[in-house]
């Protein structure tokens, strides 16, 4: 860290208030917490995109886009008197150095796990945590369906609620996958779906027991099918035709190649 961080992040809150004064932007004299709610969201996932890309100069500009984001909000509280920017940076301070006993205090921890564990206990008696009446409470509701899934499925394996083994998860998978089938024979949606639902879980609790982030696993996969979809447009084109030309069979051919060359 330079001298110059705390004068550059003294100007990035100066700049804030001086959009949200009487002189400033009218877009950001309207904003409020809720219609800034989507470009938050918008700007951590366009980071994501930054750290799979590897592009450090990319990564660069969409933390300060998404630094943007949390002095912007903290502007809107700091005008209502509800809080400022200092107290988010006293706060967080405050909670790293508590929730890191074993690095600001005489605690230790040989592991991650024990990390995880003594985390979550220290939470556990903190502000806004005693009026949990289930070890799943505080999973965000607005996750993505796959990030929700992995803290859910964590939160009820440290209660002890967990399979023995990798073998008896695949073996429910499996079990998933007949039930799915046998459902799929009946035409009943509402059943097809809640099979469904099942079986991503159980692929979920897969990931987890290979320490793989599911939602990351499947943004990789979206990759990988798009990158070899536009092989087969691009076969398509040099043929002077449409996909919708091409055979299942003529698809099939480019796709395998795609994938062999990508592998």
């Amino acid at each position: 860290m330079s001298e110059d961080t705390g004068r550059l992040f003294c100007r990035l809150v100066e700049i804030m208030s001086r959009l949200r004064s009487p002189e400033g932007c009218p877009w950001d004299r309207e904003q409020t917490h809720q219609t800034l709610k989507k470009d938050l969201v918008e700007e951590t996932y366009e980071t994501v995109d930054a750290i799979d890309s590897g592009d450090m100069e990319e990564l660069c500009g969409e933390l300060g886009d998404l630094l943007l984001q949390i002095v912007f909000h903290a502007e809107l509280a700091c005008e209502k008197d509800d809080f400022c920017i200092d107290d988010v940076l006293k706060g967080i301070n405050a909670k790293l150095i508590r929730r890191h006993p074993h690095v600001f205090a005489d605690a230790a921890a040989s592991c991650a796990e024990e990390v995880i564990d003594r985390w979550e206990k220290i939470k556990s008696g903190e502000k806004g945590f005693q009026g949990r009446t289930s070890v799943l409470d505080g999973v965000p509701k607005t996750l993505p369906a796959l990030s929700q899934a992995m803290k859910i499925s964590k939160k009820a394996a440290r209660a002890g609620f967990e399979w023995p083994n990798i073998d008896a998860v695949v073996n429910k998978l499996e079990e998933e996958v007949e039930e799915l089938k046998e459902e799929l024979k009946t035409g009943d949606s509402e059943r097809i779906s809640e099979e469904i639902g099942d079986l991503l879980f159980t692929v979920v609790n897969v990931a987890r027991w290979q320490n793989i982030d599911p939602e990351d696993s499947l943004r990789q996969m979206i990759r990988r099918f798009s990158a070899r979809f536009r092989c087969i447009e691009d076969a398509a084109k040099k043929s002077g035709r449409s996909i919708e030309d091409m055979t299942i069979e003529e698809m099939d051919a480019v796709w395998e190649a795609a994938k062999r060359r990508h592998q």
